[in-house]
Formats: C-alpha cells, structure tokens, sequence
C-alpha cells in the first residue's frame, strides 16, 4: 500500500531507536526530565524564543496555547480554514471556553483589510478580542505558505491593539525551507508557536509549544489540567532530539516528490491540479468533475493499493514524507489515471 494520508506515518529512524534506548527516565512532570528540557530548550532556540514545553500533540499544543493566552468568553480571530476551526473538534468553545470569529482569507492568509476591522477592545457589550491565530503552512490550503511580509502585518496589527498572537506551526520547518528561511525568522511574528516533530520529521510522537518564559509556566499548568503531563517522557523527547538534528534538512526532498505529484495529476487533467499550488508536501487534488465524491475515489483508489484521505466533499489531499519516493508517486498517479479514464 503506497500511504499518502499523512506525514504522521513516518516512522523513526535507527538513529532515534538508538538514542531512545539511551534516554533518561526522571519524572517530567514533577522534577523534570533532562532528554525531555534538552528538547524543550533546541526547540526554543530553533524559534527564537525563551522557553518551551514538551506535549504529546499539537491538537494539545494549540489548545493549551489558547487557554494560557486568553480569558473565557474571549474572542479567538483566526482564517476561515484553520485546521484548529475545522479538525480540532470545537475544543476552541468546548474546553477553553472562547468565542472565535473566521477572518476570510486566500491560501490560508486572513485578509489584514478584515482583520483590522474584526479587531475589538473589551466593552460592557462584549469581551472583545482576546488571541489572534495564525497557521504556517497552512493545511486546508494545501500546505501553503505564509509570506513572512503578511505574518509582520498581522502581528503588527495585534500586538498594537494590545493582542496577542499565536502560530500553529506544525510544519513550520517545511514553511522555512520553502521560503528559503528559518523557523526562528518566521516565528518572530508570534507571541507563541508550536510545531510537531512527529509529522515530517519522524518522530514518533510529540509536539512543542513555545514562547517567553512567563507564557511557558502557565501553559505548563494547562498542560496539566486537560490531561497532558507526561511521566517517563525522556525516550519520546530522544526522539524529538534526534528529528531536529538530522531530519529538517531533508524536507525539501518531500517537497519535490509533491510537485512531481501534482504534475502528473495536471498531465491527466488540468482541473484536478495546478503544481503552482503545491509549495510544500501537500497536494489537493479537485475530483468535482468526475461527478463522483472524494470519499468513492479514496475508496477506489485504496482498491488499487493507495491510500488517500478525503479533504472535504469533492477533494483529495495527498501527502508526501520520506517513505513516499518518487516511484511511489508515479505509481499513485498511474492509479488515478486508470480510474479517472473510466470515470
């Protein structure tokens, strides 16, 4: 089966089962645990921030992010399709108890011209404004990128209405090298960030959120509250250590075997796919022509051994990460060529 779900079916490599082996064992979650705040501090330097805390996702990453940014009842502006909005189950209102209001946006970038306007103070009528959200690359859109010239827009926007601003940065290294940057020079637009280690970057589990030290404490507690601490969390943090040594500088790679992708659904139809699109390891995939829905063609397309995840009604989202060679995409498209003549 050639998996193009998710990067979060990479596997670890043999460096991180070796390190893993070695990790310490002390109590995270009381006196800490040193693989565990080695991880915490690259984290923070590869960011450009003072502190950071080890989570076991970024689902958590984010909503620990929220509660220990803003008061209930606050309001959270964010782009229409952010992925917390749309896959995150609600744990926006549900848990951390905060109003949000969807900003319009292209590509995943809210539109500042709206934004601005959206921005709001406390009054006796409503709690006004409370975080601002941001997502680079930006999942719903394809893995697209945020241009770092928006990102200073709108945190200048917030930060001068007294808002604070949060990035989920799941895949902030492959934002970075598409870019032609760094993790910390896109971070720099963000009160906090988080990113995974376990998409992209192989390891298994794991996610961190980061930001000044203050920040960092309080999100600690939250942690703690919806169930996050971890005990013995130094073989997961040896994991974590080892992806952003060794794995970061191999992420242009699934980018490329992406946009071979993407060319070859644009050579089978030009309405299925437009490689300009594809900047980073996602592609999206438009099968409305076909009359039939994304979840018949991931069905048929499993049939015929790829794996593909429906990304709304009428689009499929294929994934690329350093399982997927370019053999494998050709031989995804080979697939889709078979049934799309036939459809």
């Amino acid at each position: 089966m050639i998996d193009l779900r998710s990067d979060t079916l990479t596997r670890p490599t043999e460096a991180m089962l070796e390190f893993m082996r070695g990790a310490t064992f002390g109590a995270d979650s009381r006196d800490g645990d040193a693989t565990v705040q080695r991880l915490e501090a690259m984290a923070a330097e590869r960011t450009g921030k003072e502190a950071g805390a080890f989570m076991p996702s970024g689902t958590m990453a984010n909503l620990v992010a929220m509660l220990a940014h803003a008061q209930r009842g606050g309001e959270v502006l964010l782009e229409d399709g952010s992925h917390t909005l749309n896959s995150e189950l609600g744990g926006i209102g549900g848990v951390a108890g905060l109003f949000y209001r969807g900003v319009p946006g292209t590509r995943g970038a809210m539109d500042t011209g709206a934004l601005r306007e959206m921005l709001r103070p406390v009054t006796r009528y409503h709690m006004g404004t409370a975080l601002v959200w941001m997502e680079n690359t930006h999942n719903r859109a394809g893995g697209a990128v945020l241009p770092l010239a928006h990102m200073k827009e709108v945190h200048a926007l917030a930060n001068g209405h007294g808002v604070p601003v949060h990035l989920d940065g799941a895949r902030i290294f492959n934002a970075a090298h598409a870019l032609g940057t760094s993790a910390k020079d896109i971070a720099q637009y963000s009160n906090s960030v988080c990113f995974c280690v376990s998409k992209g970057l192989s390891a298994p589990v794991g996610s961190i959120l980061c930001g000044s030290r203050e920040f960092v404490e309080r999100a600690r507690a939250y942690r703690r509250m919806v169930g996050g601490n971890l005990r013995q969390a130094g073989p997961l943090a040896a994991a974590g250590i080892v992806a952003l040594e060794t794995m970061v500088d191999r992420l242009p790679e699934d980018h490329r075997v992406a946009k071979r992708l993407a060319e070859g659904f644009l050579r089978i139809d030009p309405a299925l796919c437009d490689p300009k699109d594809v900047e980073t390891n996602l592609v999206r995939v438009d099968v409305k022509k076909s009359g039939q829905r994304a979840a018949e063609w991931s069905a048929k397309l499993k049939a015929k051994g790829v794996a593909v995840a429906p990304a709304d009604n009428w689009t499929l989202r294929f994934v690329t990460y350093r399982h997927i060679s370019t053999a494998d995409a050709d031989a995804a498209v080979s697939a889709f060529a078979s049934l799309w003549k036939n459809a």
